[in-house]
Order: structure tokens, then sequence, then C-alpha cells
């Protein structure tokens, strides 16, 4: 698990679309890049967490009443890299360093935990650092584990930087592209107590001018955003996202991509590729819905080292498929959109499927 770490895009007013608050995209990564690696995708039902403890990679949690929750996640392990929940929470991680820790909460536990038991983005901020404080390393030092995330909802998005026991916090406006590597500078909305003389008492800052939290660790994680940045109110839709992460993708070996439209006021979608490089790959829709269902090939089979959707798509010929699957994946954009705007925002039992067909109708090309 130590290194997994993406490349992340947010978009918020007055750039997104009409009807739209919040667009949030990742991009899959590994130190360094693996083509054997596996991204699942699982969706896991709401629970009143009467089951008892909570048994995550590293350490055991007491358990807590859970939201539904749509995740990435590597092959393999409990937690997971980037995912929403049934609240319109996104949340994903750009950076890890240091972890798994035996005997403590790591980063992508955080990601699925975080998911399951907020129900907005300032809300995921106190369970993330709540849990990281009594389960996670405790230790005050330079080189303590580190994570960084992406927290966004209908209404606003965060950062959040975690090294040991320390942590900051910054909102975000108009948009933001991210690298790998702690992302919190000198904007500090939120942080841990104490945190400018601590960071003093252990030499990773020598109190002169502002504090910047990432460049106290040696950490950078601004980049150019890749394509055509956002610019002009209203701009920049679900399409303009994928563009981004296919730009970003062609840039490097891009794993599974996942990319969220969140909505104040109406239906919230979600879009995973559960494929590894999303310049050819096809993104496929989730809507939460009380009999949600999504595709049991986005899942490895129990003896299997991959999926049967990655496997498939590893043997792909794009020259012979690639038209028709983005023709396929931008008549789903179309229909997806229409009935969003049709429609109210209570979700419909005509979205219970909607990924599972999605999937199921990208495999027929590959065999």
């Amino acid at each position: 698990m130590s290194g997994i770490c993406g490349e992340a895009f947010v978009v918020l007013a007055p750039f997104v679309e009409s009807g739209k608050t919040v667009i949030y995209g990742r991009n899959g990564l590994r130190e360094p890049a693996d083509d054997s690696a596996v991204s699942e995708v699982h969706h896991y039902p709401a629970s009143d967490g009467s089951s008892g403890s909570v048994k995550c990679d590293s350490t055991e949690i007491d358990g807590a009443a859970t939201f539904s929750v749509i995740l990435a996640k590597p092959a393999g392990i409990w937690g997971a890299e980037s995912g929403s929940n049934e609240k319109g929470v996104c949340l994903g991680l750009t950076f890890s360093e240091g972890h798994p820790v035996e005997g403590k909460v790591n980063a992508t536990d955080l990601v699925r935990l975080g998911l399951e038991r907020a129900a907005s983005a300032a809300e995921t901020i106190d369970v993330l650092t709540s849990l990281n404080g009594q389960h996670g390393p405790a230790e005050e030092s330079k080189d303590a584990p580190k994570a960084a995330f992406v927290i966004c909802d209908p209404n606003e998005a965060w950062l959040l930087n975690i090294v040991g026991s320390f942590w900051a916090a910054q909102k975000i406006s108009g948009s933001l592209a991210l690298k790998p590597g702690l992302s919190v500078g000198t904007q500090l909305d939120r942080c841990s107590d104490d945190l400018q003389s601590k960071l003093q008492a252990i030499g990773a800052w020598d109190g002169a001018g502002e504090l910047n939290f990432a460049q106290a660790f040696g950490s950078d994680s601004s980049r150019a955003w890749p394509g055509s940045e956002p610019s002009g109110e209203g701009s920049f839709g679900l399409v303009q996202m994928f563009e981004t992460l296919r730009a970003a993708g062609a840039e490097q070996n891009s794993l599974s991509s996942h990319v969220s439209v969140l909505s104040d006021s109406g239906l919230s979608c979600h879009w995973f590729t559960a494929t590894p490089n999303p310049v050819e790959s096809v993104y496929k829709p989730f809507i939460f819905t009380p009999g949600v269902k999504i595709s049991p090939l986005t899942k490895i089979p129990s003896g299997e080292s991959q999926t049967l959707l990655h496997k498939l798509h590893s043997n792909r010929k794009w020259e012979n498929v690639g038209d028709l699957l983005t023709s396929l994946e931008r008549t789903c954009v179309d229909e997806v959109n229409r009935f969003i705007s049709e429609h109210s925002s209570e979700p419909n039992q005509e979205l219970d499927e909607l990924m599972k067909d999605c999937v199921e109708a990208e495999v027929k090309f590959y065999r």
C-alpha cells in the first residue's frame, strides 16, 4: 500500500456548468507506475453499525453506522483510494508515504472510513482527524507517515494533509490541479492544536514568516492544469473533466480514474473507468439509489488476480473498438444528463443498474 497516490483536479463555481456546484476528478498513480496494478470498484450499502467492530487492513476499530459508498480500491485491500457516498461527499487520496503501519489505520483505511461515516466535507475532516488521533501513528516528527486528501461535497471542497499526529486543512476556491505530495500551503483554515509551536519544536519550521505546511515537510503538489484550464463562468462540465484526466493520463501511466459531478439541488453522478489508462478507457456512471447494484465484473472473483473487466480491457485492440466505445460513452453522458435534467432529485429505481448495464455493454466490445 505504500506509495498509493493520485493526481486530482477540482472545479467549483463560477466555472462549473449551470446546475452543478463541484466537479472532482482523479487519476490513480503508483510510484513507480505498474502495468499489473488492478483497481476494483465496489459498492457497499448503508449499515446501522450493529455488526460490531471494523477490521481495517492493519488494525481493528469500533464500528459505527455507515452511509452507502462507491469505492475505487487497489486490489486486495480493505480501504480505498477514491470514492463517494450517498450524501454527495467525495474523498480522494492524492499522496501517501510511510503507510501502512501495523496496528494503525492507514491512508486508504481513512478514505473508506471517511466516506462511510461523514455527511459533509467539513464533517469528513472531523472524522479523519479524530480517527487518526485515536488509531493513527501518533508520531510527532518530520519522518512520520504522511497522507494528503481532497474532500468535496455539493457546497465546498477542502484539502487535508496529515503527518503523524499533525494535520492542516485548506478550503479550495475556483479550480485546483494537484500532483502527488502534501498540498496545504500557507492558507491554514483548520489545523491541529499548537501546530506552529510543535513544528518549531521538531525543527520542521524556523518560525520565520508564514508557516507553509507542505514546505515544512519538503513537499509540494502544485502542477499546471493539463489541457484547457477552467475559465469563464459556467464553462466547465463533465466532458471537460474527462478531457482533463485523459490529458493528464497521456503524460504518464495512469491507473483507474474517478469523476464526480456534485449538485446541491439535483442528483449527483459518479463516473469510474475501473480500468487503467483513461485515454483508452470508458467512464461508467453510478447514481445512488436504495436498490442500486453494480456489475460483479469490477470486482476480483475468488481465486483470481484481476477483475474480468480489467482482463478483457488489457487485451483490447483500441484501434478496432476505440471509436465505438467513445461513441458509447458520449451517448451515455447525453442520456444521463437528460435523465437528471428531467427528473427530480429523488433517486429513481430506473437508475438501479445504470453502472452495471454500462459495464456489461463495454465488455461486449472486448469479447
